[in-house]
């Protein structure tokens, strides 16, 4: 088996936690095949970030550095990424099922006729054979798939791969890219970015609270972002509450949504329709609250409350605050 490489993305120069889910699995390949592992950083000032990979077993970091990387854009970074792996002579890439991840992996797949298996949750080499496993007809099955072409893409479903840290490496070779960007590369123009200084993100939230159609009606969303800021988390919603105007598209979680798979994931007043179970149902607990005991939810769901969710919250986010604060 050939060389891996593992495209670690980053945000504000900080390795994104899905990075380092990244770079432990493509280590742990390497380790059980024998290859040679190292991993690619994209961005404005990324060299200072090579060490933090280290204790992941990685041997050799390639940096694209760039004021005009800060923003993500596919055609420029799409072109790096290629460029990379043909230098690395790379036959496994991994990288992050991210928002990120879902619209580079095709354009560097498409730029190298390479195969590629999306949003995999589990990964295993079997006779030298990588077998991965990734969700289809919207969670409904799960597929064990085998790249047969020489170049092999994977994008791993977030926090569903836990890091892990090896003997840490610490001779990290690094060598820069020498980038030969054009303006047509730019082919968009960034004008603005807001970002949210206090809202996280339900893809990197280890705790998600999503409201459904139960609460009501928008004013009542609160209750949902309550108990996610008790639990450290994040608030989430159904695509019905979306499409309503009720929450942005930006909380959607579901397949046409955002793909989640928090520790602890709360369903409240959604009945669990086939296209919401599929972004969510790899989640590691997930709590439903509903007053329709028949609902589809509760036949994922680990555990159950029936009832009206605009009484249980504000009683389970009192009692939450009351155990969390002892």
């Amino acid at each position: 088996m050939g060389n891996i490489l593992a495209f670690i993305e980053t945000r504000d120069n900080k390795i994104k936690n899905n990075g380092y889910e990244v770079a432990s699995v493509a280590s742990k390949i390497a380790r059980e095949t024998g290859s040679n592992v190292s991993a690619l950083l994209i961005g404005d000032s990324v060299t200072s970030l090579t060490q933090n990979l280290s204790p992941y077993g990685i041997g050799k970091v390639y940096i694209a550095e760039d004021p005009r990387l800060k923003l993500y854009s596919s055609t420029v970074y799409g072109k790096i990424f290629a460029q990379v792996v043909n230098m690395a002579s790379a036959e496994i890439v991994l990288f992050s099922a991210t928002s990120m991840g879902k619209d580079l992996g095709p354009v560097v797949c498409a730029k190298l006729g390479a195969g590629l298996v999306s949003d995999c949750t589990d990964i295993r080499v079997t006779e030298g054979t990588i077998i991965a496993k990734r969700p289809v007809y919207a969670g409904k099955a799960i597929a064990e798939v085998k790249v047969n072409s020489t170049l092999k893409m994977f994008s791993l479903r977030p926090n569903v791969f836990k890091p892990e840290e090896t003997a840490s490496n610490s001779d990290v070779q690094t060598e820069k890219i020498t980038l030969e960007l054009s303006d047509d590369d730019f082919r968009v123009k960034v004008t603005d970015v807001v970002v949210s200084t206090e809202k996280l993100d339900v893809t990197e939230a280890r705790v998600v609270v999503s409201g459904g159609r139960g609460l009501k009606g928008p004013e009542n969303f609160y209750l949902i972002e309550d108990l996610a800021k008790v639990l450290g988390g994040a608030a989430g919603a159904s695509r019905a509450v979306v499409d309503a105007g009720w929450r942005p598209h930006g909380d959607q979680v579901g397949q046409t949504g955002k793909t989640v798979s928090p520790d602890l994931y709360i369903a409240v007043g959604i009945s669990g329709a086939i296209q919401h179970l599929a972004g969510m149902s790899s989640s590691k607990c997930i709590v439903a609250i509903n007053k329709d005991k028949d609902a589809p939810i509760f036949q994922i769901a680990d555990y159950g409350l029936i009832g009206d969710a605009l009484e249980i919250l504000p009683v389970l986010t009192d009692e939450f605050k009351k155990v969390l604060s002892n």
